[in-house]
C-alpha cells in the first residue's frame, strides 16, 4: 500500500505509523485522515500486538491544516462540527479502542488536534524539546479531539482551564511532572526509547494488555460497583485466554513465557 502523507509498516508484530507532512509540521488535511484511517485497518486486520505513532521532521502534529480553513469574503464559514465528526473523532475513538497499546513519540510540537491526538495514545513519550499547545483559544475555538475531556482528568480543573484558555506552550519536562505524560527522554533517544518500549509490548500478552486498556478507559465513567463488576467479567475473559495458561505454566516451571497475543 503506497502512501503520500504518511509513513506505515508492519514489522515483527510492531505497526508504525508515522505522520509525514513535515513541510505542514504534519498538520491534518482530509488526504491524511482518510490515509491514517486506511492504516488503522491495517493494524485491525494483521498481526499486530503494539501500534507507535510518531511525526516525521521537527514537530509531531500542529493540527488541521488551515489553508483547508480559509474562507473567501462572502462566502459560507466552513463547517468545522463535520470535520469533526467524520474525521477527528473517529480517530480518537480508534485509537482509544484499538485492542492492542499504543505508543506515541512525541518528536516536536504538538499542537491543537495534534496536542490531543497524542494524548489519546496509552503511553505517551516525549523528546525533551517537545511541547504540547491547547492552541485552540487563538482561533476563537474550543478544544477538541478529546482535549475537553482529557485534560481536566489527567491535570485537574485549574491547570485545564488555563492551558485551553490561554493557549501557552507545556514543555515536556512540565508534561511528565504534571502527569500529563509518561516520560521525557533526550531527543536522540525519543526514538530507540520507543521502539523499545514496542518490542517489549509485542512479547507480551496483547489480549491482557487489550482488557486492561478496556478496564481504565471504563472506569473514567463507572461507579465502584459498576467497575468491580466488569473487572470480574474482564478477568473471566482473561483468565481463559492461552497466554493466562502460558503465564502460569511458565511461573510454575520456573521459565520465561511465550506469548502469542492470544
Amino acid at each position: 500500500m503506497s502512501f503520500a502523507t504518511i509513513e506505515f509498516g508492519i514489522t515483527d508484530g510492531i505497526a508504525r505509523l508515522t505522520l509525514n507532512r513535515p513541510k505542514s509540521l504534519n498538520s491534518f488535511n482530509e488526504a491524511m485522515h482518510r490515509e491514517v484511517g486506511a492504516a488503522l485497518d491495517s493494524v485491525e486486520s494483521d498481526d499486530c500486538r503494539v501500534l507507535l505513532l510518531t511525526g516525521a521532521g521537527r514537530g509531531f502534529c500542529a493540527g488541521q491544516d488551515l489553508s483547508e480553513r480559509r474562507v473567501l469574503p462572502g462566502a459560507e464559514p466552513a463547517d468545522l462540527g463535520y470535520t469533526l465528526e467524520n474525521f477527528y473523532n473517529p480517530l480518537i475513538r480508534r485509537l482509544r479502542n484499538l485492542e492492542m497499546p499504543v505508543v506515541c513519540a512525541v518528536n516536536g510540537v504538538a499542537a491543537g488536534a495534534g496536542a490531543n491526538l497524542a494524548l489519546a495514545a496509552d503511553i505517551v513519550i516525549a523528546a525533551r524539546s517537545a511541547k504540547f499547545i491547547q492552541a485552540f483559544c487563538k482561533l476563537g475555538l474550543i478544544p477538541d479531539s478529546g482535549g475537553t475531556w482529557i485534560l481536566p482528568r489527567l491535570l485537574g480543573p485549574a491547570r485545564a482551564t488555563a492551558l485551553a484558555m490561554l493557549g501557552d506552550s507545556l514543555s515536556a519536562e512540565q508534561a511528565v511532572e504534571w502527569g500529563l505524560i509518561w516520560r521525557c527522554v533526550d531527543d536522540e533517544q525519543l526514538l530507540p526509547e520507543a521502539e523499545a518500549m514496542c518490542a517489549h509490548f509485542a512479547s507480551q500478552p496483547t489480549r491482557g494488555l487489550a482488557l486492561i486498556k478496556k478496564a481504565l478507559n471504563a472506569s473514567w465513567g463507572n461507579t465502584l460497583d459498576q467497575q468491580l463488576d466488569l473487572e470480574r467479567d474482564l478477568q473471566r475473559e482473561a483468565g481463559r485466554t492461552e497466554d493466562y495458561q502460558e503465564g502460569v505454566a511458565a511461573f510454575m516451571e520456573k521459565r520465561k513465557a511465550t506469548f502469542k497475543g492470544r
